[in-house]
């Protein structure tokens, strides 16, 4: 038996991207990430008005008590932060947030986000992927679902991108690669490898493509595997986005220096750019993350800084999109693992601790009804008081956004029943 048909999905990646740099001069290591899969778009259900997604992830653990769930009558609880008034009414957000206090009119906070995973590693996975941390199973990613049950936009950009982001939070799972997000780590090199190699002709490219077609029918004519066709389709649709005329998209280059100063110049305020970018031109799911929110020491500095960034990309970001009209079909997620502790530990240089009792996200555009709030903390911010939402909610409430049949149910290779959002239901009542 063949060895290549007997390999597991990391060498059989292997396999081809080498194959394509030895013998065609171009990579395709990012297409390999698996993004540039198709499928035929499930049913839709009567939801949001989203077309696209774009998810900001806040890594480390935002501090809900320092950002959107201030306690203005709580001293011992904010510490160093204090509340300050938004453009929506009776919505209050930390004095590190004073920018997005002026779009507080455009999004919806949820203030009662519950989860029961209070370690980075695991929160993360089960925020991305709406199940526990398990040994046995490499579970898709809400891009890879998202693109799995709706497909794509646009015919030769990828589905899904994810912007400084790990490959751990963003893997296509059980999907297979060909779901998983195209990675991009600086948003100004945008998508990378994903041209001819300046030492090969455009005569020797197009030789070397119909060799490697020769090859290629004589070896599917004599192993017919369903695994090798999949990468057949991804080499073939990396080569249409390598010539596309739409790879554009991905070079913030083109944006104007007035545009790309009002986001600001850090990685995360380029990748809301990029982010943009690209739903403007037909990506349907983009992550970008903001890492540094692990606040175990020196809270307040950290929360300040982390803050800095994000609070001027974020208000860019909304008001650009409503500028441009992409504001209503593009629903943008704020989102991280756990909230902080509301005891300060005095002991830790005024740090907060992991909390996944009570803390909060962020949702905007797409169908949703801006200037408001969902659900409550207590008065300390320690536990969810009414309206709790689970992490399975929350993301059954994007696939809501977009029309996408939450309920339906995918099986594993192991014959295994899942869901986008496992048992959870969306919060309908946050649709306009």
């Amino acid at each position: 038996m063949n060895p290549f048909l007997k390999a597991d999905e990391l060498t059989r990646r292997q396999f081809v991207s080498n194959a394509a740099r030895a013998y065609l001069g171009v990579h395709l290591f990012p297409m390999l990430g698996g993004t540039l899969a198709s499928a035929a778009p499930a049913e839709t259900v009567k939801g949001g008005k989203a077309k696209n997604v774009i998810y900001l992830y806040m890594s480390g653990g935002m501090s809900h008590i320092d950002t959107f769930d201030p306690k203005p009558k709580k001293k011992e609880v904010m510490g160093k932060t204090e509340a300050i008034p938004t453009k929506a009414t009776d919505v209050m957000v930390g004095h590190y947030l004073k920018k997005t206090a002026d779009v507080m009119d455009k999004v919806c906070v949820i203030n009662s986000m519950n989860s029961n995973q209070g370690a980075h590693e695991q929160g993360s996975y089960i925020m991305h992927t709406s199940y526990t941390l398990r040994g046995t199973i490499k579970h898709p990613s809400l891009g890879s679902w998202v693109v799995r049950l709706g497909g794509r936009i646009h015919p030769e950009l990828p589905g899904f991108v994810a912007v400084n982001s790990s490959p751990d939070h963003t893997g296509g799972g059980f999907f297979g690669a060909k779901y998983a997000a195209a990675p991009i780590g600086s948003p100004d090199q945008g998508l990378q490898d994903s041209h001819r190699a300046s030492d090969v002709t455009p005569e020797d490219f197009e030789r070397r493509l119909s060799l490697a077609d020769k090859m290629n029918r004589q070896f599917h004519g004599k192993y017919a595997n369903a695994d090798v066709k999949a990468y057949e389709e991804l080499y073939r649709e990396a080569i249409a986005l390598m010539n596309s005329k739409d790879l554009k998209a991905f070079d913030l280059g083109q944006e104007s220096q007035a545009t790309r100063d009002l986001y600001g110049s850090g990685r995360f305020a380029q990748g809301c750019l990029l982010a943009r970018r690209l739903v403007e031109n037909g990506v349907k799911f983009i992550e970008v993350e903001l890492g540094g929110w692990d606040t175990h020491y020196d809270n307040f500095t950290g929360v300040a800084g982390r803050c800095q960034e994000f609070d001027q990309a974020y208000a860019a970001l909304i008001t650009d999109l409503e500028k441009r009209g992409k504001l209503d079909d593009t629903l943008v997620v704020v989102s991280t693992e756990f909230g902080r502790s509301p005891e300060i530990k005095t002991e830790h240089q005024m740090g907060r601790d992991h909390h996944p009792a009570a803390f909060s996200c962020v949702l905007a555009g797409g169908g949703i009804k801006g200037g408001m709030k969902h659900g409550n903390s207590d008065a300390a911010g320690e536990k969810v008081k009414d309206g709790i939402v689970t992490v399975q909610d929350f993301n059954a409430t994007i696939a809501y956004a977009l029309s996408l049949p939450y309920d339906t149910v995918i099986m594993s290779p192991s014959k295994r029943p899942f869901k986008i959002a496992d048992k959870g239901v969306p919060i309908t009542t946050l649709f306009g």
